[in-house]
C-alpha cells in the first residue's frame, strides 16, 4: 500500500513553507515528551550526601527542579525556604534511595543550616524516611536513563488481552524505536511477522512488566524465558511508569452507544456494552445485524474503561454534525437512533456515563504531524489534522499509493508524534512524493540561435570562496541543451542552492546596470536563514552569448571561470586553478582588484529579502519567556561551520545589515510569482531615488568574550547525548555575568552555531541561558526536536561548568 521512498529526500520544513502549513506543537504529545524525562520528578526524595561535614553523613534532600540529569535540591527541614538549594548531576552525585544508608550502616545527619533550624532534626528524618516518596532506586543506580531506554531489545513483558482482562500473553522486545516497541508474541518464533508481532508504544494500558499475570490473578499464555536482569529491568520501569487512576463507570450490560472500532477507526458506528468484568473495566462490540458473527464476542469487540478514547452517547455524532455509519445489515437509508433502540429493545447509555466534554489541547485543522497507520502499523506517514471534534481529530494520511478514509483518533493517542519523530529516531517516514518530471521535458529545445549547448558542471575546478564544494560535487554533470534562458536559469539556481549564503550569491547575480546583455531578465530566488530573497538576474538569450555568459558569472563568484560552462573539463584545467587558487582567484578575481557587484547606482536594489505570506506583516522574534512565537525557520542555517561565509559575527551581522536597505516593502508570494511570469522580454529599470545618504560609520566595540576550552582536543559529537555525561567545559568566568554576545560566541564555538542568531535576537544573556531547558528551547525557540537535544547537551555543559565552579 505505501510507496517505497528515501527518507533523505524529505524535509519538514521546506513542505510546511510548499504548503503554507504549521505543525502541531511539540508540547501536544504529552507520551512523547514524557519518554524523554529521567523519571526523576520534583516531590521524589533521596538520600545525598553531605559533603561540607567532615565524616561526610548523608541526609534527605527533596526533587526541586528536574533538567535532564541535572536535580536542584533542598535538604529536609529547609521547608520552604530556598537560600540553601543547589544542583547536583546524577552522573556523578553520591544518591541513593530512602532507608539505604541504615541498610548500609552509613550515619546520617543533616547539615549545620538545618541543625540550626530543626533542633529534633532526628524527629525530622524519621518522619522523611517513613513516607512513601522515595526516588526508585533504578533510576538513581541507572544514572538518569530515559525511560525509553531502559526497555532494549530481549526485555520481556506482558500484554493484557484486548477482550479479556483475565489473560495476558507473554511477549519480547524485538525494537524500540523511541518507545514504540516492536514485540514478538510468545510461541509465535515460527509464524510470520504479520501473525506474530505487533507495535505498541511503552505507555500502552495493556503493557505489564513480567509477573502482572501472577500478581493479579490472570492467566499467562505462553510465558517466554528471559534473562533475570531483563526481568527485573522491566519490573522496576513499569513500577514508575506514570499510569493514571482508572475512574469508575456505571455501565451496564445492554446499554447502546457510539464507538469507532479500534480494528479500523475510520468511522462511527453503534455498538453495544456486551458484558461488565469489574467497576473499572468493560466490554463493548460493534453492532451488527447480519447475524454472522453475533456469537462471537472477541469479534469486533475491545475493552474499555469510563475515559477511553472513541466510545461516545448516542446522538453525539448528530450533535456535532458528523456522519453515522449504520451497523452492517441495517434495513434503511437514514438511520435513527430512536428507530433503533426501539428494534433493538435497548436503552442508549445515559450521558453522565461518559466524561464531560473537553477541548483544551492545541490541535487545529490543516496542522501536520506524523501518524500510524492502522492498517500496516509499522508505517508512519506525514499526516493532516482535516477535522476537530473536541477531544477527537480525523487525519488524513499521506504517501498512501491507494487511499484510505481518514483515521479518527484522540489528541492523546499513543500513535501519533511531532514532526520530525521519525527523523529523529532514525526511523523512515512515508510521505507525499510529487510527480517527477524530466528536466529535459522542463527545459524548452530550442533551434538555432536560441538553442543553449550543454552546461557542465566541473566539480574539479576552484569553487570560490562562496559555493560550497561538497555540493557542486552533487550537482548533475550537465543541464541542457535547450532553450538558453531555460537552461541558464536552471544552471543559477542550482547554484545559488550550491552556496555557503544562498543570499549572498544571489546579490552577486543580480542585474548590473553596468554591465548589461540586453538579455532576459529573470526572477531568481533564494532562502537563507529562514528568509525567503528573490532578486532579478539578466540571462543571455542566443547561444552565441553562453560561454561567456558563464565565464563571467563565474568570475563575479570569484571562482575558476570553467568551473560551470559548455565546455567539459576532463583532468586538467586550463586555468590550472588547483596551483593558482590564491594567487590568482582570490586577489586578481575577488575583492582587491575587481568591483563588488553589489546595488546598482543611485541606491536601488531589486533584491528583495524576507518575503512573507500574503497578509502577514513582518514581525520582530518576539522576547524569550514572555510569549510564544510563531514558527521559525531560523534554525535552518546551511552554513557549515567553519566554513568562510559562515564564521565571525561581524561578517553575519555586516551582511544582514547590508540586506536590511534592501527590504523595502514586503510583497506577497503569490503577486510576485504573477508579475515576474508574464512580459519578461526586457529587465525591469529602476525607478529613480535620491542619492543615497552616506551613513556615519560606527565603531563597534569588541565584546568582552569568555573563556572556555573543552577537555578533549575536539568538538563535541553532533550526536544526541541522552544517558551520557556531558563533556566537561573549563570555563574563566561565571555564565552568570555573560553577555548576550558572549553568549552568542559561546554557540558559535559549538555544532548548534547556525541557532546563535536566535540567542542575538531574543537577547538572551548568561542568566537567561542557565534557565533554558528542553521544553522550553522547543516551546519557545520552536525548534525541532533533534536541534533542541542537540543545544540542550551544550547549555547542560555550561551548567554543570557554573554550578561545580561557580555556585559553590
Amino acid at each position: 500500500m505505501e510507496q517505497h521512498q528515501d527518507v533523505s529526500d524529505f524535509n519538514w520544513d521546506d513542505y510546511l513553507e510548499e504548503n503554507g502549513a504549521v505543525s502541531v506543537p511539540h508540547h501536544a504529545f504529552k507520551h512523547v515528551d514524557q519518554g524523554l524525562q529521567t523519571g526523576l520528578t520534583p516531590g521524589m526524595k533521596l538520600e545525598v550526601c553531605v559533603r561540607s561535614e567532615t565524616d561526610q553523613p548523608y541526609w534527605v534532600a527533596t526533587i526541586i527542579t528536574t533538567c535532564g540529569q541535572l536535580l536542584l535540591l533542598r535538604y529536609e527541614g529547609y521547608h520552604d525556604d530556598r537560600r540553601a538549594d543547589f544542583w547536583c548531576d546524577i552522573m556523578t552525585a553520591d544518591l541513593h534511595p530512602l532507608g539505604w544508608s541504615r541498610e548500609q550502616g552509613k550515619p546520617m545527619r543533616p547539615p549545620e543550616g538545618v541543625r540550626e533550624k530543626q533542633p529534633d532534626w532526628e524527629g525530622v528524618l524519621e518522619k522523611a524516611l517513613a513516607e512513601k516518596c522515595s526516588a526508585p532506586a533504578n533510576l538513581l543506580e541507572g544514572r538518569g536513563k530515559d525511560p525509553v531506554d531502559l526497555l532494549s531489545p530481549g526485555c520481556s513483558v506482558e500484554l493484557q488481552d484486548s477482550v479479556d482482562p483475565g489473560v495476558a500473553w507473554g511477549a519480547e522486545v524485538e525494537e524500540n524505536i523511541g518507545g514504540r516497541l516492536r514485540l514478538r508474541l510468545a510461541g509465535t518464533e515460527r509464524l510470520p511477522d504479520t501473525h506474530s508481532t505487533l507495535w505498541l508504544y511503552y505507555l500502552h494500558p495493556h503493557l505489564h512488566p513480567p509477573g502482572w499475570a501472577k500478581e493479579h490473578g490472570c492467566t499467562l499464555r505462553q510465558r517466554i524465558s528471559n534473562q533475570p536482569h531483563d526481568e527485573a529491568l522491566s519490573e522496576e520501569f513499569y513500577k514508575v511508569k506514570d499510569r493514571p487512576a482508572i475512574a469508575v463507570h456505571c455501565f451496564t450490560e445492554g446499554m447502546k452507544l457510539e464507538a469507532v472500532d479500534p480494528a479500523s477507526p475510520f468511522c462511527i458506528s453503534p455498538a453495544t456494552v456486551i458484558k461488565v468484568f469489574s467497576d473499572e473495566c468493560f466490554l463493548v462490540k460493534m453492532d451488527s445485524l447480519r447475524g454472522d458473527d453475533s456469537g462471537a464476542e472477541g469479534v469486533g469487540s475491545f475493552l474499555c474503561h469510563r475515559d477511553s478514547p472513541g466510545i461516545f452517547p448516542a446522538q453525539w455524532s448528530l450533535k456535532n454534525g458528523l456522519p453515522l455509519s449504520p451497523p452492517p445489515g441495517y434495513q434503511g437509508q437514514d438511520f435513527d437512533w430512536a428507530d433503533y433502540l426501539k428494534q433493538c429493545e435497548a436503552e442508549a447509555a445515559p450521558q453522565h456515563c461518559f466524561p464531560a466534554e473537553q477541548s483544551d489541547h492545541s490541535f487545529k485543522e490543516a496542522m501536520k504531524l506524523e501518524a500510524v497507520n492502522p492498517l500496516s502499523p509499522e508505517h508512519i506517514h506525514v499526516a493532516t489534522v482535516t477535522k476537530v471534534k473536541g477531544q477527537h481529530i480525523w487525519l488524513g494520511l499521506e504517501g498512501l499509493k491507494q487511499a484510505i478514509p481518514e483515521l479518527i483518533a484522540h489528541v492523546d493517542s499513543l500513535d501519533i508524534f511531532p514532526v520530525s519523530w521519525c527523523e529523529t529516531n532514525g526511523y523512515p517516514l512515508l510521505y507525499p512524493i510529487k510527480p517527477k518530471v524530466e528536466k529535459q521535458r522542463r527545459i524548452a529545445v530550442g533551434n538555432g540561435k536560441y538553442c543553449c549547448p550543454k552546461i557542465f558542471f566541473n566539480h574539479r575546478c576552484f569553487s570560490g570562496p562562496y559555493l560550497n564544494k561538497g555540493r557542486i560535487a552533487e550537482l548533475p554533470q550537465c543541464v541542457g541543451p535547450g532553450n538558453c534562458v531555460l537552461v541558464l536559469k536552471e544552471v543559477l539556481t542550482l547554484l545559488i542552492n550550491s552556496a555557503y549564503k544562498p543570499s549572498r550569491v544571489l546579490r552577486e547575480l543580480q542585474l548590473d546596470q553596468e554591465d548589461r546583455w540586453h538579455g532576459h531578465g529573470e526572477t531568481l530566488k533564494a532562502k537563507y536563514k529562514g528568509k525567503s530573497y528573490r532578486a532579478t538576474v539578466e540571462i543571455v538569450r542566443t547561444a552565441d552569448c553562453v560561454a561567456e555568459f558563464c565565464r563571467k558569472t563565474c568570475i563575479k563568484l570569484e571562482c575558476c571561470p570553467n568551473l560551470f560552462g559548455p565546455r567539459m573539463v576532463l583532468e586538467r584545467c586550463s586555468e590550472n586553478c588547483s596551483v593558482l587558487t590564491k594567487t590568482k582567484y582570490t586577489y586578481y578575481y575577488g575583492k582587491k582588484k575587481c568591483k563588488r557587484v553589489g546595488r546598482p547606482p543611485g541606491g536601488h536594489s531589486n533584491l528583495e529579502g524576507g518575503v512573507k505570506r500574503r497578509g502577514r506583516r513582518r514581525k520582530r522574534r518576539k522576547q524569550l519567556f514572555v510569549h510564544k512565537k510563531r514558527r521559525s525557520s531560523a534554525s535552518l542555517d546551511n552554513t557549515p561551520a567553519g566554513s568562510p561565509q559562515g564564521s565571525g559575527e561581524e561578517e553575519d551581522l555586516d551582511e544582514e545589515n547590508s540586506l536590511s536597505d534592501d527590504t523595502g516593502s514586503e510583497l506577497q508570494d503569490d503577486q510576485d510569482d504573477s508579475e515576474y511570469s508574464i512580459g519578461k522580454s526586457q529587465p525591469p529599470t529602476p525607478s529613480p531615488s535620491p542619492p543615497a545618504t552616506p551613513r556615519p560609520t560606527r565603531k563597534r566595540r569588541k565584546p568582552r568574550s569568555p573563556s572556555y576550552s573543552d577537555d578533549e582536543n575536539h568538538p563535541p559529537s553532533p550526536k544526541s547525548s541522552r544517558g551520557q555525561a556531558p563533556q566537561k567545559l573549563c570555563l574563566e568566568t561565571s555564565p552568570l555575568e555573560w553577555s548576550v554576545t558572549d553568549v552568542v560566541c559561546f554557540i558559535r564555538t559549538t555544532d548548534c552555531a547556525p541557532l546563535a542568531r536566535i540567542f542575538l535576537d531574543q537577547e538572551i544573556d548568561g542568566q537567561a541561558l542557565l534557565l533554558l531547558n528542553l521544553p522550553t528551547l522547543q516551546e519557545c525557540m520552536d525548534l525541532k526536536l533533534g536541534p533542541a537535544m542537540k543545544l540542550c547537551h551544550h547549555i547542560e555543559r555550561v551548567k554543570l561548568e557554573f554550578y561545580q565552579k561557580f555556585a559553590t
